[in-house]
């Protein structure tokens, strides 16, 4: 019974843990779209400046998408069959959680010893779209989104995770 209950400890550890760093994804793709005949990518550059993140995080966030498009055999070209551009949101979420009590213990009146030991959390919820535009019918024809708290800490690994996950789902129907 002990050694169940420290593997039920283990798992449910193991899911909290993991299930803070995922990046929920999905993506949405023009069904009419040929995806065998896109070879080529460049970045779409009025699009990546609309993006609202700083440049040091759009750089990464280019740079990852690069390693992994050229991974999928596509080649970085002055005349694409597809253009990159990225689009970013995010959300500050503010938890207080409130442990307060007084020396005469819970219930209604007046404490004038009380304290208050509340705890206040912040988290910020990061949206990285990944839209592919067909370059010669200046179109969208695939788009990713990925989804997932971001983190001051190994942003770099972050970004690359939130990338990886979402170009993952490309191109649609693709066998994993």
């Amino acid at each position: 019974m002990r050694h169940l209950l420290s593997i039920t400890t283990l798992l449910l550890l193991l899911v909290i843990t993991t299930s803070c760093s995922s990046v929920r994804v999905a993506s949405d793709y023009d069904k009419q779209a040929d995806f065998n005949n896109y070879k080529t990518f460049a970045f779409y550059k009025t699009g990546i400046d609309k993006a609202e993140i700083n440049d040091i995080d759009k750089r990464r966030i280019l740079r990852a998408i690069e390693a992994e498009l050229t991974a999928k055999g596509f080649t970085k070209s002055e005349k694409p069959d597809l253009l990159v551009s990225i689009f970013t949101k995010s959300r500050e979420e503010v938890n207080v959680y409130n442990n307060g009590y007084g020396p005469y213990g819970y219930g209604w009146g007046w404490r004038p010893y009380y304290w208050n030991n509340s705890t206040v959390t912040r988290n910020t919820e990061g949206v990285l779209y990944i839209d592919l535009i067909d370059a010669s019918k200046k179109e969208l024809v695939w788009q990713g989104q990925g989804t997932g708290y971001l983190s001051q800490n190994k942003k770099e690994e972050r970004i690359q995770e939130f990338v990886t996950k979402i170009l993952e789902k490309y191109p649609p129907g693709a066998k994993k």
